[in-house]
Parts: C-alpha cells; structure tokens; sequence
C-alpha cells in the first residue's frame, strides 16, 4: 500500500512561494575585460575565486566560464605552492 505523497512548495507548485525575480546573469570576468590576464603574481585578483575556508569557488557561483576556471585553478594551485595564498584557511583558537 503506497502512501499519498505531500504535494512540493515553490513557484509553479501547489502551495507554491515567492517566484525568484531580477536574477542578474552571470558572466565571466576574463572573457569580459581581455585586458585581464590570470596570473599567480596576482593574488588580490586570485582572492576572489577562493573561499573563506581556503577553497576554489566552483563556476556555477563564480560564474566563469571553463576555460578561464581551468586557467584559475591552475594559477591559484601555483600560488599555493608559491606560499603567496594558504592551502587552507587560518584556526585561531
């Protein structure tokens, strides 16, 4: 005997909420600006593609595209190596 599924909340749903609105696109910075260049000398540029916690932020949330997030990734590895960003973020205790 199979048992009566709830019905979902959210746009286009019975029940549904609030639908997103003014969702900006977003666009990768490199293709953009092609006087931009990814380097690992560079590291206030390579600051904003790693998160808090020391990690590289995906495409889907920083909004590159693959060739240049290949090209990033690669660079902020080598700045890693280069000690000028950390591996992993900071522990204050």
């Amino acid at each position: 005997m199979s048992t009566p599924m709830k019905p979902r909340s959210g746009p286009g749903r019975p029940g549904g909420g609030p639908r997103r609105r003014y969702v900006r696109k977003k666009f990768c910075r490199f293709c953009a600006e092609k006087d931009l260049k990814i380097d690992y000398k560079n590291v206030y540029l390579l600051k904003h593609f790693i998160s808090e916690r020391g990690k590289i932020v995906p495409r889907r949330i920083s909004g590159t595209c693959a060739t240049h997030q290949r090209k990033l990734t690669v660079e902020i590895k080598k700045a890693r190596i280069v000690a000028l960003v950390p591996f992993t973020a900071t522990q204050v205790r």
